[in-house]
């Protein structure tokens, strides 16, 4: 036994929880101006029609904020600061730690540079183009080289259960990350996912779902294990529910992502599978959360007094809350009135705000003063703000869960004489618009606390002086791996081999994701095709680009599930062999509007070019009470065709049946269809304003604008599955 000293690199720290304040903040107000889009979409959507700032293109960049720059940094932060005090060791490297931390701030910089101005691969939760998803890769793999390199250097013999956490999260987001990116470069900015159809929405859940699981809870729920102890000044409630909580939770998470799938194309086994493991997640997930609120058992009296105990309590309480909805939503019955509605919305910010959000508060506000070797500037402001914060949260989800029970209702009503008593989909719509206004307050609250946070925690820093390297000491063994001692707890053999722990955790985690997805990538049957199902012509690809581009995913599904009212509302349900050439699958998760499955093929709703082409660039207008945005910018912006080649051969290089040398006559087919539509859509212009025109003049223009070729890929929808011609001969 030897006592040596060391120093703890608390400035890593800091620069990690700056990061967090400042990109939590701004994802936060990003959040706030898509959610007044909604509320106030004559004001947003019109007068300030710029392509940068519409809903389909602010929503990810919200979505990857709050998700990767706020809850990656605040990830970071907690675990620089933690792992170093558990494992009485500085990290292993400064120089690693800094590029972890400037790397992660530009891979946060290239999405704020991309996602507004539409460079997307159009997947949810993962819509970073396939360089930016490399550099994501490399920098995940420095830090869970640098966490392993510390671990292996550590002073002492146990790895303690927050660290076990920390252990899942790297190896499974890796995973995750690398197999839901593989991706076909086409150019530095487009790329096409290598998976299609059902194939695809299979492995973006399993990744969405477990994006949620491993990257927004079981670090988080690592960071729980160490701070709700350090603040309560008590020992975690129970080990050996830390370990059931620990490998049930890594285990059983990762087969719940059918769930997002269900009544879908999805084979039912799977979707079956899904259910089964959601429901089983009840157990793990409240016996996390039931042993952190224990811990605080005996020192509930500190929590009126102790601010960082209070955002603990609400945080662990919204866990709970959001881990017992998870599975009820999987639950058919109850996925059927949530699915595509806003019931969905308050439900993961319950988590994010609840959960995510008011733990990194109460993180910061302990970190801050240890730091810094001060107090904390001003208590009572930071009461204030737990306050403020926990209102924002009930406005923002009571709202949200009322017009989600309200939207799945109303779709699902039939009159006496079997109509749809909502047939128009804006009458839905309507009814909501209020509790969008409410939404929007509940938001601005909760940005509002977190300027308040802001503001205290750098008073906190000013008063006080950064210690960088924190001298410490420890009592060491110097052979970590001693036989175990008599009467010891099997588990503890476990805690002692990183290595072999890291093996274990990515064993489980595999089998579940290789039991759903290998079959639909290899047993055919699980995918059977429609022999009248073609490839997209050139322009209708260009088109679907642009859908993309703009996206509308966020706000549209093209998924029509087998139930009375959707097939009674958009036509034929949708079957998984309509979309075996859909690179990205476009299901979507939430209908703001209806759905568009059948939007070129349902003869009951099909709308002419024309219509289209008005309701693109007037959507109010046409379309009253509609809180669609303009796309005006569609009329005005050429269609850029140079990269046509180089997408129909990717798409032939991913099993599109393009005929060789199609590409060569690709952009002559392209030219010509534009020509059509645009012939249609002048011709349909009216008698007055054709006598004004040029009418040649004025097809020769529009042929070349953005706008044809979307309206293109919306004419194509739902063609070839609800007819047996072919729809292009691409012979």
């Amino acid at each position: 036994m030897e006592v040596q000293k060391f120093s703890y690199d608390n400035k890593i720290v800091k620069n990690f929880a700056y990061a967090t304040i400042i990109w939590g903040i701004t994802g936060m107000v990003v959040g706030l101006i898509v959610a007044l889009q909604l509320a106030f979409p004559e004001f947003f959507n019109d007068y300030l029609g710029f392509s940068f700032l519409s809903f389909g293109r602010l929503r990810p960049l919200h979505t990857n904020a709050v998700i990767f720059a706020f809850v990656g940094n605040g990830i970071f932060t907690g675990v620089y600061y933690s792992l170093q005090r558990l494992l009485k060791t500085r990290m292993w490297s400064d120089k690693l730690s800094n590029i972890n931390f400037w790397g992660w701030q530009f891979i946060i910089l290239c999405a704020v540079a991309t996602l507004p101005f539409g460079i997307t691969s159009g997947k949810e939760y993962a819509e970073l183009e396939w360089w930016i998803d490399i550099l994501i890769a490399a920098l995940w793999v420095v830090f869970g080289f640098n966490m392993f390199a510390t671990i292996l250097v550590r002073r002492v013999k146990h790895l303690y259960v927050a660290i076990w956490f920390f252990i899942a999260t790297f190896v499974t987001v890796a995973i995750l990350h690398i197999f839901n990116s593989f991706e076909l470069p086409v150019s530095f900015l487009k790329s096409y996912s290598w998976y299609a159809g059902v194939q695809d929405a299979l492995v973006q859940w399993w990744y969405g779902h477990n994006a949620v699981a491993f990257f927004l809870t079981t670090p988080y729920l690592g960071l729980m294990y160490y701070f709700v102890p350090k603040a309560a000044n008590r020992p975690v409630y129970s080990y050996r529910l830390s370990i059931i909580h620990f490998w049930a939770l890594i285990f059983i998470y990762i087969w719940a992502g059918p769930h997002h799938l269900l009544y879908s194309a999805l084979p039912d086994w799977a979707q079956s599978l899904g259910v089964v493991f959601s429901v089983m997640l009840i157990a793990p997930s409240w016996g996390g959360m039931l042993n952190g609120l224990l811990t605080l058992r005996g020192a509930w009296d500190r929590v009126r007094d102790d601010v960082m105990l209070k955002f603990m309590v609400v945080a662990l309480t919204c866990y709970g809350m959001a881990t017992f909805e998870g599975p009820l939503l999987s639950l058919k019955n109850v996925n059927v009135i949530s699915h595509f509605t806003d019931w969905t919305i308050a439900h993961v910010h319950v988590g994010g705000l609840g959960w995510n959000g008011m733990f990194t508060f109460g993180m910061l506000y302990w970190l801050f003063p240890k730091i810094f070797k001060t107090e904390l500037y001003s208590k009572k402001l930071a009461n204030q703000h737990f306050w403020i914060a926990t209102l924002g949260i009930i406005l923002y989800a009571i709202p949200m869960y009322y017009a989600g029970f309200a939207q799945g209702q109303m779709w699902q009503q039939f009159n006496p004489d079997g109509t749809l008593t909502y047939q128009d989909f804006l009458e839905t719509v309507q009814i909501i618009k209020p509790f969008y206004i409410l939404r929007s307050i509940g938001g601005l609250l909760f940005i509002v606390g977190a300027v308040m946070m802001a503001f205290n925690l750098v008073k906190t820093a000013k008063s006080g002086k950064l210690v960088e390297n924190e001298e410490a000491e420890a009592t060491v063994t110097k052979d970590l791996k001693l036989a175990p001692a008599k009467g010891e707890y099997w588990h503890r053999k476990i805690e002692r081999k990183p290595f072999q722990m890291m093996l274990l955790a990515i064993l489980l985690v595999s089998i579940g994701g290789l039991v759903q997805i290998i079959p639909t990538m290899i047993v055919k049957s699980n995918i059977p095709t429609i022999s009248s199902v073609k490839p997209y012509t050139p322009l209708e690809l260009e088109g679907r680009d642009l859908y993309i581009r703009e996206g509308c995913y966020n706000c549209h599904s093209q998924l029509i599930r087998p139930l009375r009212f959707e097939t009674a509302r958009f036509g034929e349900y949708s079957k998984a062999g309509e979309f075996v050439y859909d690179h990205p699958f476009q299901w979507g998760s939430k209908r703001t509007g209806p759905d568009l499955a059948r939007e070129g093929g349902n003869i009951k709703i099909k709308k002419s070019n024309f219509w289209h082409y008005q309701h693109m660039i007037r959507p109010k207008d046409v379309s009253k009470g509609s809180i669609m945005p303009a796309y005006v910018w569609l009329k005005d912006n050429d269609l850029t065709t140079d990269l046509i080649v180089k997408k129909i051969n990717a798409m032939r290089t991913l099993g599109v049946p393009y005929a060789k040398g199609y590409e060569n006559v690709a952009l002559a087919d392209l030219q010509k269809q534009a020509n059509e539509i645009a012939t249609d859509i002048i011709n349909n212009q009216p008698a007055e304003i054709l006598k004004t025109v040029n009418v040649k003049e004025e097809i020769k223009k529009l042929e070349k604008k953005e706008i044809v070729a979307l309206i293109a890929y919306l004419q194509r929808l739902g063609r070839d599955a609800m007819s047996t011609t072919t729809v292009t001969n691409f012979k």
